[in-house]
């Protein structure tokens, strides 16, 4: 299975009202510069601790900055037994390069 997804692939779900839960994994700082509306902040230092907040039967995609760090959530999450988690390649600037240019690039 593939466990990526690109943001054109991601903003075509959003607009056909898929449900996916948008996971976050930046720092807070980042969060307040520049996110994607509906997304769930929750650092990837804290993701550990905060499993009980995710739901295993959803969906979830998990971004960041540029990808790495969503990368490495995609892969914890997938070895705690989420079984459909996604890392959206590129990440914010991505989505602000493609898709929104209103999101602030940093």
């Amino acid at each position: 299975m593939n466990h990526t997804i690109t943001v054109r692939e991601l903003k075509t779900r959003m607009d056909n009202g898929d449900k996916i839960f948008l996971l976050d994994v930046r720092e807070p700082h980042e969060f307040s510069l520049a996110k994607i509306e509906g997304a769930t902040l929750i650092p990837l230092g804290t993701l550990p601790d905060s499993l009980k907040q995710l739901n295993p039967a959803e969906e979830i995609v998990a971004l960041c900055h540029k990808g790495m760090r969503s990368a490495d959530a995609t892969g914890f999450l997938l070895q705690q037994g989420f079984a459909d988690v996604k890392n959206l390649v590129g990440g914010i600037d991505a989505w602000s390069v493609e898709i929104d240019p209103s999101v602030p690039r940093y």
